[in-house]
């Protein structure tokens, strides 16, 4: 049987999610999220090795109609935090979420940390 090594023992992995736009879906693949993720700059920064990506998903359409459903899976599998992506935050190439307001809220309650931001 394969040990756990000493410095890892009792340490919890954080679990992260993306939630990202439906429509900005359609032409970005979430390269962006992934580097930023991958090399933990931005807004992924204070996230160290023991850290992973265990969802990446999209909204669902106006007006967040997955968060609700897919965060309940996601919390089934140890969910911690979930990231708003930055295409629904940015104000410029595309228009900023007009729920990302409820969206925030729906993911408080329940008992998520939610941060703001990706790779921007």
């Amino acid at each position: 049987m394969e040990r756990e090594p000493e410095a890892l023992r009792g340490k919890k992995t954080t679990k992260i999610a993306v939630v990202r736009c439906d429509i900005v879906s359609e032409t970005c693949p979430g390269v962006a999220c992934f580097k930023s993720f991958n090399k933990r700059n931005v807004h992924f920064s204070d996230y160290g090795p023991d850290t992973e990506i265990i969802g990446f998903f999209t909204c669902g359409g106006c007006p967040g109609r997955r968060i609700f459903r897919l965060t309940d899976s996601l919390l089934k599998h140890g969910l911690d935090v979930v990231h708003l992506s930055s295409c629904m935050l940015m104000e410029g190439g595309y228009p900023k979420c007009p729920h990302i307001d409820e969206i925030r809220q729906m993911l408080l309650k329940k008992a998520v940390k939610v941060v703001e931001g990706t790779h921007h």
